[in-house]
């Protein structure tokens, strides 16, 4: 576990080292959700996603042994840019374990900043596979959610956003394993308890939902949703205790309702967000969150990774 202290030596520990990214204004598409809504645009962090804080945090504090042993992780595109970015930074080798039909952008930016890929199949058997690897070769396993300096990292998000707009009502938080949502509430709720906090999950990855109701961890061993960003195949227990204490609620919603926030991002904020960057918007946009009317309302844009060609057919 982790808490706001560790948030803010993260923001000590990452600053000047990655963007501080704008929170901008979308009177537009908060017209249309009843608030008054504001974007945060990590779209436009380095790697195109929040997930570099989280992944710098973590590297920054390897021991020398564990820099010159190497790190490892599992992703679907976003952790792995970011945690080779990152490794590259401190000088620290980094190996990926990709989904074999992984977006090619993020599998090739992945490489470009410098990590070895390898593609496997999707879901739960990509972590059997990342373990098997870091127990033959000795590297260090930089868990994609379930890590607190990850989560701690990512979490930095919440602290920006208060110094910009600090009477907000309410955050909505886009949920793959968890790990952003995490270091967001634990921010929040110290700083600003009355501040409501929401998680959005795709219907075919939805294991924190189904994890709370169920009382124990769920698995989805092949998630399905088009926002591969959000399509990690469980969530952890770190995450769970975390959202249970300091979350307002989780929201499920189906894919047509996240591409269709994606095209009024583009359309009227000129944003481009991938899926995943695109849910928490789609909350809102969808009537699916019990907010009063005129809200101040904060929704992260966590990431823009999507090629041309995927982005044509989502369309």
């Amino acid at each position: 576990m982790f808490e706001l202290v560790d948030v803010q030596a993260a923001a000590r520990r990452i600053a000047g080292r990655v963007h501080r990214t704008p929170l901008l204004s979308a009177s537009r598409l908060g017209t249309r959700g009843g608030v008054q809504l504001w974007l945060k645009a990590e779209s436009l962090q380095k790697t195109g996603s929040f997930k570099s804080r989280g992944a710098l945090n973590a590297v920054t504090q390897l021991s020398a042994d564990d820099r010159a042993r190497g790190v490892i992780a599992v992703s679907a595109g976003n952790h792995a840019q970011a945690l080779a970015w990152a490794s590259t930074a401190v000088g620290a080798r980094c190996t990926v374990v990709m989904p074999a039909a992984a977006v090619q952008a993020k599998v090739d930016a992945s490489r470009g900043y410098g990590a070895t890929v390898i593609q496997h199949e999707s879901g739960s058997a990509m972590f059997a596979r990342a373990f098997a690897l870091a127990e033959e070769h000795g590297y260090v396993f930089i868990h994609p959610f379930d890590n607190a300096h990850v989560a701690a990292g990512a979490g930095t998000v919440a602290l920006e956003i208060l110094e910009d707009l600090p009477d907000l009502d309410a955050i909505i938080v886009p949920v793959g394993g968890g790990g952003l949502l995490s270091g967001v509430a634990v921010a929040l709720k110290a700083l600003r308890p009355a501040v409501r906090v929401f998680g959005v999950e795709p219907e075919g990855a939805s294991t924190l939902r189904m994890s709370l109701d169920a009382g124990t961890l769920q698995t989805v061993d092949v998630p399905r949703t088009v926002a591969d960003g959000l399509a990690a195949p469980t969530t952890s227990q770190m995450v769970v205790d975390i959202t249970r204490r300091l979350v307002d609620d989780v929201i499920v919603l189906p894919d047509e309702e996240i591409v269709d926030a994606m095209r009024h991002l583009l359309a009227s904020a000129k944003l481009m967000a991938e899926p995943a960057g695109a849910a928490a918007t789609a909350a809102l946009l969808s009537g699916r969150l019990a907010l009063p009317a005129g809200a101040r309302v904060v929704s992260i844009v966590s990431g823009g990774n999507v090629d041309l060609a995927r982005l044509q057919s989502l369309l």
